[in-house]
């Protein structure tokens, strides 16, 4: 049964505007000029424009915003509102106004030399031909195959040898189960073969270069290239047996077992330890054809120290200055002025005036993520002005998202935005906004200081750590409570973590 019922609810629904510019926050200055490509693909009322163009977008300002809002069914335009009075012509003349005639006279000085030479008298001859080099390098898969290539195997065991090199990550491993690839080749490619066929074929893989290719485990890539050695030792040979037999104390630094077992000192292990630790890991990595670009980081905001005095600027090199098209514009002026205004031509300047208040929007957007950001980097200036002046990771504040709202009166998730893959550039180099936020810890005095540095004092006592016998966390923890720092053993540990360090007994080198 179907009953009505009235019901009170408290609901907050956010306008396109708003919506645009939460997205709009989050998109760091590497990105934003896709957007506003985007947006004026999308949009063709809109487009880039330049100092000289501000003033007579000014004024036209206000003939487009105050212009009276239409439906899609009626629009109709009072010709004597005002609306259509023009603005007054400016006294001001821009360069494209200026007639060059009343300072200039080309005859004063005979005909311009340039124009009765032949153009082709203007190319350098050195200059033709050149381009800027590229380097091609073929890539690490397409090196193995050349070599399958050359390898003594009929056509089904290449088309078996070329399946299984393309199957090799980037690292140059074989993480996928070979009784699983027996299944790929047969439906896939046709292909009947077995698991055993696969093990023969994929050991003469690994003879390929670089040593170590098409190992299954770090433990079998590391005998690869041990086994390939051309000159081996007998340091070498108890490598092998190490790696083969005892890879788990190895990995774990079990070392006293490892001296025990084979009857050795700390000075021999060393030296079979130093075999082990030149063999690559990654035999794939490092291959020319294999290596990832370059990721180059653009930062948001620009800090500049001015004989000690920080300047905050926001870095606007990939966002254009951004104005409502002219054309447009003059449509619904010429609109204005007809007498007849037909149905096709109703329906083009509502189209028209729908995308000038987008493009507006649009603008508004931009302009008001740029004050937001700006309001935020300045707060955290501010904070952390001790740390941006000096650069010592020990001055940071305790500092939350909370610290930085109620000093710009924004919202929190505003605040996140912001902070998001952004980065801001120093003299101690370019900095993510995210590292300036910590929690706080407290001192044997009460005082509250950032828990970076804290883990700057941590990591400073693990490099000067005497790698022999390196540092626990049960004495770390007594080294910073001895500094008047309240903190626990757990804390420790999770800050080591964070900080990607390992345990001391990971890090204990002979």
């Amino acid at each position: 049964m179907l009953n009505q019922n009235l019901s009170h609810k408290l609901l907050q629904k956010l306008s396109p505007q708003q919506i645009q510019l939460m997205k709009l926050l989050q998109v760091p200055t590497a990105q934003i000029d896709q957007r506003i490509k985007e947006e004026m693909e999308a949009n063709p009322a809109l487009e880039t424009g330049n100092e000289e163009d501000e003033f007579e977008d000014s004024k036209n300002e206000e003939e487009v915003s105050d212009s009276p809002t239409e439906s899609e069914e009626e629009i109709d335009f009072d010709e004597n509102s005002e609306d259509e009075i023009e603005p007054e012509e400016s006294t001001v003349e821009t360069v494209d106004e200026m007639d060059m005639s009343d300072f200039y006279d080309e005859a004063d000085e005979g005909v311009a030399d340039y124009k009765t030479k032949d153009p082709s008298e203007f190319i350098d001859p050195d200059d033709e031909n050149k381009s800027i080099p590229a380097a091609v390098n073929n890539t690490f898969h397409e090196y193995l195959d050349e070599q399958v290539g050359m390898m003594d195997l009929n056509e089904h065991e290449k088309q078996i040898a070329l399946h299984l090199v393309g199957s090799l990550d980037d690292d140059g491993y074989l993480r996928r189960k070979l009784d699983a690839m027996v299944d790929d080749l047969a439906f896939r490619q046709n292909i009947d073969t077995s698991e055993n066929e696969l093990k023969r074929i994929l050991l003469e893989i690994q003879k390929l270069d670089p040593s170590g290719v098409a190992a299954r485990t770090l433990q079998e890539c590391l005998l690869i290239q041990l086994r390939r050695k051309e000159e081996p030792t007998l340091y070498t040979e108890i490598a092998i047996k190490i790696i083969e037999n005892y890879f788990e104390p190895f990995a774990k630094k079990h070392y006293d077992k490892l001296e025990k077992h084979f009857d050795m000192n700390s000075a021999k292990l060393k030296r079979v330890i130093d075999e082990i630790t030149k063999l690559n890991p990654k035999p794939g990595s490092t291959f020319a054809g294999g290596v990832s670009p370059q990721q180059f980081i653009i930062p948001d905001y620009l800090i500049s120290n001015n004989n000690g005095e920080l300047v905050l600027s926001l870095n606007n090199s990939n966002a254009p200055e951004l104005r409502i098209s002219s054309s447009f514009k003059e449509m619904i002026s010429s609109y204005k002025s007809a007498k007849q205004k037909s149905k096709s031509q109703k329906e083009a300047i509502l189209f028209i005036k729908q995308k000038i208040e987008s493009a507006k929007w649009f603008i508004d957007a931009i302009q008001q993520r740029q004050n937001t950001m700006m309001m935020t980097m300045q707060a955290i200036l501010e904070i952390q002005y001790d740390f941006l002046v000096t650069g010592d990771e020990t001055k940071l504040k305790p500092m939350i998202l909370k610290d930085v709202a109620e000093k710009t009166g924004l919202d929190i998730s505003t605040i996140s935005r912001v902070a998001n893959s952004k980065y801001v550039q120093t003299e101690f180099g370019t900095l993510r906004l995210k590292s300036f936020f910590s929690e706080s810890l407290s001192t044997d005095s009460g005082e509250e200081v950032s828990t970076r540095e804290v883990k700057k004092i941590l990591s400073d006592l693990i490099a000067i750590e005497d790698k022999s016998e390196p540092i626990s966390d049960q004495k770390l923890t007594a080294i910073l409570i001895q500094k008047g720092y309240n903190i626990a053993r757990r804390t420790v540990a999770k800050y080591r973590e964070q900080m990607n360090i390992s345990v001391a007994r990971l890090r204990r080198e002979l």
